[in-house]
């Protein structure tokens, strides 16, 4: 099966975007002043900091061991073939040399723009670039102080909103917007994060499209960009004018696809190797190499994509941890790409331990619990023509369902069931894939 032609009827296949469901892997990279810090990017909300002791960070960023082809080369190691990098995060910070404000990499120790040589390193090796912008600006003096603001608890807050306007905060993204989509050549994906409306905090509402004036928003982006992939956290409208180009589950992997009115919709889950999006060093909470894997199997299975996030350090390299999952996925997808890129969900229903995922004539069984000899899988009696372990096309047989059977020690198949005979001993890969070729 086509997977880019899965979803039907609407914007969702356009020829722009039917990259998006081939490429099925990406990278997500959170990297800003929080880095310094090292526990969490959201440290300033977490601690309470004010922004003129935040300041700190912006007075010590110096990432001198910053270098994009590395990053990129190592994106493209792992078998990743997009990438979203933070351009703003939720402290403000700016990693380009905006026009629209001094709170930029440009201003700190390091003083150059770090996104013009992530755009042209990624783009050499051959990967797609995007950009995260968040809605939510923790240091600008516009931004309204609400209920996730680190100055939400300050006794002056509801005082000091009276000199905060957040239509001049509307601008201001929609002038930063117009640079990223603008100045670095095609832009596949921005990601725009996020809408809290309904989150009210001592008297302080939280914020959703009004307050961006989202419509006007993803006009503009539409204008500049038409083929850019928006992701879903603008809060938009849903009375059918605003089709969602993206959903972006979070840290889960859904238990169905999503949709979007009910119809299917382009998706993508975002995960972190281990519980923070920013580098964090004490956390310990790593993903194993089986958990990694995985991931990736369940999003594709059910059509969807992996964004899996690299935090880099302060000094703007990746962590040996990071780099290990990098190089797990990597292995894998070398020997089972195939069974990913361009595949997606199939209509056969997988067995108990195990995902399938297709493409074309050729179905893969993710064998994510090895058995003990034997998969039995229904609807597929006479429909395999041959079948193979993926990693090292060693064939696998099935039994015949019409062969006489041992009553002791036979194993009995049923009529239209398939039965793969497996070796006893899983083989040395995370997750081992068994590729089917259907007949005709």
């Amino acid at each position: 099966m086509d997977s880019a032609r899965s979803l039907a009827g609407g914007q969702a296949v356009t020829p722009g975007k039917a990259w998006f469901e081939n490429d099925r892997f990406g990278m997500f990279i959170h990297f800003g002043l929080y880095s310094l810090g090292a526990r969490h990017e959201w440290l300033q909300h977490r601690e309470e900091i004010a922004p003129d002791l935040y300041a700190k960070y912006f007075e010590n960023f110096d990432p001198d061991l910053y270098d994009p082809r590395e990053w990129a080369r190592r994106a493209r190691e792992a078998g990743m073939k997009y990438v979203v990098l933070t351009a703003k995060h939720h402290e403000g910070f700016c990693l380009w040399d905006s026009k629209f404000t001094d709170y930029k990499a440009t201003n700190t120790p390091y003083g150059k723009d770090l996104l013009k040589p992530y755009v042209e390193a990624f783009r050499a090796e051959g990967l797609k670039v995007g950009f995260y912008y968040s809605l939510i600006d923790w240091h600008h003096p516009q931004f309204p102080i609400d209920g996730i603001h680190p100055l939400r608890n300050h006794p002056d807050a509801l005082e000091m909103n009276k000199s905060r306007d957040v239509r001049h905060y509307a601008q201001y993204m929609r002038d930063q917007v117009t640079e990223l989509l603008t100045e670095f050549g095609d832009i596949s994906v921005i990601w725009f994060d996020f809408s809290y409306p309904k989150r009210e905090y001592r008297g302080m509402p939280g914020k959703g499209r009004l307050d961006w004036e989202s419509e006007e928003l993803i006009g503009l982006v539409r204008k500049l960009q038409p083929d850019i992939i928006v992701g879903d956290r603008l809060d938009l409208p849903t009375d059918g004018n605003f089709p969602k180009d993206l959903a972006t589950p979070e840290q889960y992997t859904p238990r169905i696809a999503p949709t979007a009115n009910g119809k299917p919709v382009r998706w993508e889950v975002c995960h972190t190797f281990s519980g923070s999006w920013g580098y964090h060093r004490d956390e310990q909470s790593w993903k194993d190499a089986p958990q990694l894997i995985n991931i990736l199997i369940d999003a594709v299975s059910l059509g969807g994509n992996l964004l899996m996030n690299v935090g880099p350090t302060a000094r703007g390299a990746f962590d040996k941890r990071a780099i290990t999952a990098l190089e797990t996925y990597g292995e894998w997808l070398r020997l089972n790409g195939r069974a990913i890129y361009g595949a997606g969900p199939s209509s056969f229903v997988a067995p108990s331990g195990t995902r399938f995922t297709q493409r074309g004539n050729r179905l893969y069984v993710h064998v994510q619990n090895w058995p003990f000899r034997h998969i039995h899988i229904e609807g597929l009696g006479g429909k395999v023509k041959y079948a193979q372990l993926l990693h090292d096309a060693s064939e696998i047989h099935w039994l015949d369902p019409e062969a006489e059977v041992d009553s002791n020690i036979g194993v009995a198949v049923g009529h239209n069931i398939l039965t793969l005979e497996l070796p006893v001993l899983k083989p040395d890969v995370v997750v081992p894939v068994v590729e089917l070729i259907l007949k005709d």
